[in-house]
């Protein structure tokens, strides 16, 4: 069986939620995310994405979206 994807269809927007869905299906993001927050943010505030993915072993696309989300979060908060 061949699936065809037409990539076209996908914007960026849309690409985008593809990515955070497979991100927060992985066992390890709460973990990573919680750990970024409380430990690698207090020391590293400026940390890049692909610093913080190969500190945590982990993906890179993880690590874009979890820097992104704790970046929202500190914005929402008071």
């Amino acid at each position: 069986m061949v699936v065809i994807i037409n990539l076209d269809d996908y914007n960026k927007e849309k690409l985008w939620q593809l990515i955070v869905e497979v991100v927060h299906s992985s066992v390890m993001y709460p973990t990573h995310k919680a750990y970024t927050r409380d430990s690698i943010l207090s020391a590293e505030p400026d940390i890049s994405a692909l610093e913080l993915s190969q500190r945590l072993g982990m993906p890179l696309a993880e690590a874009i979206v979890i820097l992104d989300e704790l970046v929202q979060e500190r914005k929402s908060s008071p």
